[in-house]
């Protein structure tokens, strides 16, 4: 049986991190380095030193490396609130593709390989890239796969084109996805592959302008062209690429999902007060039906993706790999998330699509997780698959 007890200390810790949020982050939402393509560099810099004065930097890491290991459920709640403000998760250093990244190097890279290109990223001192998506190739179906990676027994020559690489101006620490072609040196297949932002052949050819900016430096495009890399930059085994992003991807869906149930339950409280206050027809709006309804929707939408987060959490907590119900979480709650949103701005009317509050920045944020890390389509497929499966 599912126990939806919060232990005293994730509570408090919750309560920490978002009255840090609120106190110390919020401020900087209408910050001029604050731009279209997310916060700069120097920004988030900026308020990753005010979340380590905090004690609360990188709080979901391993303890090994000096973080609190929270177990999923727990965090659930502490991602929800960091999520309050759309910039909290890149001061607390919980913000995808970062998070996700540190998830999957944790698991996977030896010794040399964190100390290089973990530990760095934990400690707020750099920045990650998870380099997969192709524009005519990889994307939501990672089989599709076209960057190539020839090897001649001592180094790997990298190809390819990727795009909407989320944080790739600027960032350290590499990950690259690549297809190692058939050689008499080893074995073949799609395989990660770790490297420096600065490695010879790494072009970023520009940054993509796109209706989400709450990730550090926005989306670029980068050609990979002769990128060569020592055999001991694969990450993992090679071929297995595409186990280890499945290893990667099913909590990162669900992380998703906590930190922006956290950014619309703050569109709904701007509602609600905006319901309390302003007038018409003879009284507070939030007194006419139609208000009341969308709010009342809203109400009962967040607490729906809460416990749906909370259950594929649960699942994780205990051993299951989670696909299935990652898959069934993100497509339900990016879907209910973004009707919260929309709805918060119909409540709010003309000043919902200003920037007089975060809301219209929410909305277009919310519309953008309906398709971060697969979109509801893919996933509904993956979970008809399963159910007309011998083995659902």
């Amino acid at each position: 049986m599912i126990d939806f007890t919060i232990p005293e200390a994730t509570a408090a810790l919750a309560a920490e991190i978002r009255r840090f949020v609120i106190d110390e982050i919020v401020p900087f939402e209408a910050d001029p380095r604050l731009t279209q393509h997310g916060p700069t560099d120097e920004l988030r810099s900026e308020m990753v030193e005010l979340a380590r004065r905090r004690g609360l930097l990188t709080f979901q890491a391993p303890r090994r490396f000096g973080g609190r290991e929270p177990s999923h459920a727990d965090q659930a709640v502490l991602y929800e609130a960091a999520g309050w403000s759309t910039l909290g998760p890149v001061a607390l250093n919980c913000a995808a593709p970062d998070e996700g990244n540190m998830y999957l190097l944790a698991k996977i890279a030896n010794d040399e390989q964190a100390d290089a290109f973990l530990r760095p990223v934990i400690d707020g001192h750099q920045r990650s890239v998870f380099a997969m998506t192709e524009p005519d190739g990889a994307g939501s179906d990672p089989g599709q796969l076209k960057t190539t990676a020839t090897f001649d027994g001592t180094q790997y020559v990298i190809n390819g084109l990727k795009w909407l690489i989320t944080g790739a101006a600027g960032a350290k620490s590499w990950i690259i996805m690549a297809d190692v072609v058939d050689n008499p040196h080893g074995a073949s297949g799609p395989t990660l592959f770790l490297c420096d932002g600065a490695t010879p052949g790494i072009e970023i050819e520009r940054i993509m302008s796109t209706m989400d900016r709450n990730y550090v430096a926005g989306h670029g495009v980068v050609r990979l062209y002769d990128v060569a890399l020592p055999a001991s930059s694969v990450l993992g085994e090679v071929g297995q690429a595409l186990r280890y992003a499945q290893l990667r991807l099913a909590p990162a869906r669900l992380t998703h999902c906590m930190r922006w149930l956290g950014a619309a339950e703050r569109a709904q409280a701007i509602a609600i007060e905006h319901a309390r206050v302003r007038r018409a027809f003879g009284k507070p709006i939030g007194e006419h039906q139609g208000v009341s309804f969308m709010l009342a929707d809203n109400a009962i939408a967040l607490q729906n993706c809460r416990l749906a987060i909370w259950w594929a959490c649960w699942m994780l907590d205990q051993g299951a790999k989670g696909r299935h119900e990652s898959s069934m979480v993100k497509a339900t709650v990016s879907e209910q998330l973004y009707q919260v949103a929309d709805r918060c701005v119909q409540v709010l009317g003309g000043i919902g699509i200003s920037d007089e509050t975060p809301v219209a920045m929410i909305f277009r944020d919310m519309r953008a997780f309906r398709l971060y890390d697969g979109p509801t389509e893919v996933h509904k497929y993956a979970i008809a698959r399963k159910l007309l499966s011998h083995n659902a």
